[in-house]
């Protein structure tokens, strides 16, 4: 049978669907069939991916950071079981043994971990158990407390607990404990800080991206004075805390964690702007506006957020922004002046420079005027892959690199001098 390609054009009329250019008639169950064996296709073909590269040695971390990026994400957790230690760079031959309660005694951080968690109902699946719940909840205490133990420079923060449930109930605790001591130590670092300064410098390359995309809307959230707090949550957490279905969150980790570590907040960046006429709407005034980005829809289209907030970062990569951002001198105080897209500022060659040229001479000057949405992706995902480069990654960020030769030819030898 055909495959039809343009099966979202067709109209409907009584109990068949008309294609408006052929002017033929197909019952709406042949075109319903048709797109969802395309749909089962596209899954069993991705499986296929993961599994391949997986079983290559080593691991071919570009394909799965791809994987991650793309469509659907990594589709299912025992997946996720396999992939998240291999974005991650993390050894799972040896996992963690249970702590013991002397873990517990005179801890600093006990009393307010303690709080957290058990303020977690909601993050717990609905209908589970109440004996299971709690067992988890301790677990959940537990990798906190093991993680800050072996890294005395990292302090907790209220809302460390939300990401750290989430690795807790898709890979469990042993495995969660050694994903999240390394997150914490990379992605997570700037959050776990004394103070919140790198923190506030990261939110404030939120509106800088809403400028560049969308000056109306900028401007309207400069006169209300709206600032950057309204996403706090959003960034800490990964979202974590304020999205209510699992699997929304754990398809945004799938992203984020193949991609650099700036991408939560280039996301956050999106949904302001996909809320655009809900935000021009408001009074312009600072709790009007705060009231409503606060209160983060349920419904987003996630599938299209990711891909703008990829395409986004591609145009517009964190060693640009840094400058809209804050001083360079407090751009290299972050964590991620450690990826080395951030750390080869003054190279020509390094990828984010790459990409952003590259993506330049992609466009015509007669559509530069249109918004960055609508503009031409070429080889998205491999970038996206590139640009989620870390210095912790050794051989598998050699691999990622290797991918992207065709278009960096020399910057393998920049990266591992």
């Amino acid at each position: 049978m055909q495959e039809w390609q343009n099966y979202k054009v067709y109209r409907a009329v009584g109990d068949k669907w008309h294609h408006p250019w052929q002017g033929d008639w197909h019952p709406i169950g042949v075109i319903l069939h048709t797109h969802q064996e395309s749909s089962d296709f596209r899954r069993r073909r991705k499986l296929t991916d993961i599994q391949k590269a997986l079983s290559k040695d080593p691991p071919d971390v570009a394909t799965l950071r791809r994987m991650a990026i793309s469509e659907g994400g990594l589709l299912t957790d025992e997946i996720r079981c396999q992939v998240w230690p291999k974005l991650l760079n993390v050894n799972t031959d040896e996992l963690p043994p249970p702590p013991g309660p002397e873990l517990r005694v005179n801890n600093k951080d006990y009393e307010q971990v303690l709080l957290d968690v058990r303020r977690s109902l909601r993050r717990f699946p609905p209908g589970m158990p109440l004996k299971e719940r709690e067992d988890l909840q301790e677990q959940l205490i537990d990798i906190i407390l093991q993680v800050l133990a072996r890294n005395s420079q990292l302090h907790y923060y209220q809302g460390y607990h939300d990401i750290v449930v989430t690795f807790l109930l898709v890979v469990g605790g042993p495995l969660a404990t050694l994903l999240v001591d390394k997150l914490s130590t990379h992605h997570l670092r700037d959050f776990m800080d004394p103070s919140m300064d790198n923190t506030k410098h990261i939110l404030n390359y939120l509106m800088p991206i809403i400028e560049l995309v969308n000056p109306v809307l900028h401007d309207f959230m400069q006169r209300a004075e709206v600032g950057t707090i309204f996403a706090l949550s959003w960034l800490i957490t990964w979202f974590g805390h304020v999205l209510s279905d699992f699997r929304h969150v754990v398809r945004l980790y799938d992203f984020f964690l193949a991609c650099h570590p700036l991408m939560p907040i280039y996301f956050a960046a999106v949904i302001v702007l996909h809320r655009e006429e809900e935000v021009l709407e408001c009074e312009c005034d600072m709790a009007s506006v705060h009231h409503l980005l606060s209160q983060i829809p349920q419904d987003l289209p996630y599938e299209t957020l990711i891909s703008k907030a990829g395409d986004l970062f591609v145009q517009f990569p964190p060693s640009e922004m840094s400058r809209e951002a804050a001083q360079q001198h407090q751009a290299e105080r972050t964590a991620v002046s450690t990826f080395k897209d951030f750390e080869l500022a003054s190279t020509q060659q390094r990828p984010d420079m790459v990409l952003r040229r590259r993506f330049r001479d992609s466009v015509r000057p007669e559509h530069a005027a249109k918004s960055v949405f609508t503009k031409p992706r070429t080889n998205r995902l491999v970038k996206l892959a590139v640009m989620g480069l870390t210095v912790a990654l050794g051989a598998a960020a050699l691999a990622v690199v290797k991918s992207a030769l065709e278009w960096a030819p020399k910057f393998e030898l920049q990266i591992f001098p």
